[in-house]
This record gives structure tokens, C-alpha cells and sequence, in this order.
């Protein structure tokens, strides 16, 4: 599919943040369903590999319902919450301090952080080279950045796998648990990701470097790791 046929702009920003407020109350059930459980396993891995310091500060954008977060508590660093989804946020129950914003103007001090974490997001900012140049700034110089997102593998049984999973069952899954448009998007909002050599160069631009690709499970998810230029 074509991102252009897809919401732009303004009108993309106010159907994502509608979206998440609607699916908000079953957010957390769908997604251990969708990923049998895996994406705790992933978000302990980015989460470790940010290689960050005990008592390190670290803002986790996109937030959602917190699933990043407790990760990083749990791993003895400092997390703030942020999300375009005041929904999401509220269910998310005992996750402070916790702050409502687009991605892209953060109400936060430049280098204000010692690193950045993004779970399975980068599809739904609306503008994404504005919205990653906003993270280089609250980020510290020499601060980390771990980010998570969905992928497509590349073999063909992998690939079949993939789009029979998330682009037919997912959505059904979706249809019967929560919201049915919401879980028909989702699948059609991957055609907004770049291609990875774009999307290293995109990092790269914002201000990341030594900008580290892992394909995930065959590659049906990704993690990409980078250090903020001096």
C-alpha cells in the first residue's frame, strides 16, 4: 500500500490520538496476544542494550500504557512517560511521572535525558524526521536511544507467515477484542515506515550515530540502537 493513501498531517495526528484513546481499556491484552507474549522479551533486550548507568533518566515516548517503563524501572533506571494518547496514559495505571505531548514539540529542556526508548511507533508520528530531530534534542550528547518496531521478513515463509498473522488474523483478533478499525489500520499504517537505509539516515540527520539495525525473530519485529553525537 501507498503511506499517501494512508491519513497525513493534522488529520493523522487526530485519528492516531483517537485511535489509541479507543483502544486504550484492552491496549495491553491485544498486544500480548499479537506478539504471543514476545514483546516483554523484546523491550527487556532494547532496554539493556541502551547500556545506560543505574539511576540513568530516560524518557520513553509513545509510552502508551507503560510496558516500557516498567521495564526500565525494573532494570534500575529513571523513566518518564510521554504519550500523544491521554487514554493510554490513564490505563496505565501507577506509571508516573507521566506527561501528554506530541513527539514532535516535547515540553521538555534540551539534553534534558540520558537516553530515549520508543516502542512500536515510528509508523504513527506524523512527521517523522521532525519528530526523531525532537528526541536528539532532549537527549544529552553522548546519550542512548533504543527504539522498537514492527518489521517484514524478507524469507518466504517468514514473509507468508507474517502478513497471514498481521494483516488477516490480527485484524480479526482485533475485530472481536476491541476495536475494529483500529486493529484494520494498524496492519496498513506499516506502509508509512521507510525502507531501513532511509530510515538509518533519518537517525543519522536527527543527530544519532553508530546507528545499530537487529532484525528480530526472523525479522518480524526490529530494534534500532544509537548514540547521540557529541
Amino acid at each position: 500500500m501507498d503511506y499517501r493513501q494512508l491519513p497525513q498531517g493534522e488529520e493523522k495526528t487526530r485519528q492516531v490520538r483517537a485511535m489509541f484513546d479507543a483502544i486504550a481499556p484492552r491496549y495491553d491484552l491485544l498486544n500480548r496476544v499479537m506478539t504471543l507474549g514476545m514483546d516483554r522479551h523484546w523491550r527487556r533486550r532494547a532496554t539493556a542494550d541502551l547500556r545506560l548507568p543505574a539511576g540513568s533518566v530516560v524518557l520513553d515516548v509513545a509510552a502508551g500504557t507503560g510496558d516500557f517503563v516498567r521495564e526500565l524501572t525494573a532494570q534500575g533506571l529513571r523513566a518518564v512517560a510521554t504519550d500523544l494518547s491521554a487514554g493510554m496514559l490513564a490505563a496505565g495505571r501507577g506509571v508516573y511521572p507521566r506527561v501528554q505531548a506530541d513527539a514532535g514539540t516535547l515540553p521538555f529542556a534540551t539534553a534534558a535525558f540520558d537516553g530515549v526508548t520508543c516502542g512500536y511507533a515510528l509508523r504513527n508520528f506524523t512527521d517523522l524526521p521532525a519528530t526523531l530531530a525532537e528526541l536528539a534534542r532532549v537527549v544529552r550528547p553522548g546519550g542512548r536511544l533504543a527504539v522498537l518496531e514492527v518489521a517484514e521478513p524478507r524469507s518466504g515463509l517468514w514473509r507468508a507467515g507474517f502478513r497471514l498473522w498481521f494483516h488477516r488474523i490480527v485484524p480479526l483478533i482485533g475485530s472481536l477484542l476491541s476495536d475494529r478499525d483500529a486493529y484494520h489500520y494498524l496492519p496498513r499504517s506499516t506502509a508509512y515506515l521507510p525502507a531501513l537505509p532511509e530510515l538509518r539516515e533519518l537517525f543519522a540527520q536527527a543527530g544519532f550515530v553508530a546507528v545499530n539495525h537487529r532484525a528480530i525473530l526472523g525479522g518480524l519485529s526490529q530494534e534500532i540502537v544509537a548514540t547521540r553525537t557529541a
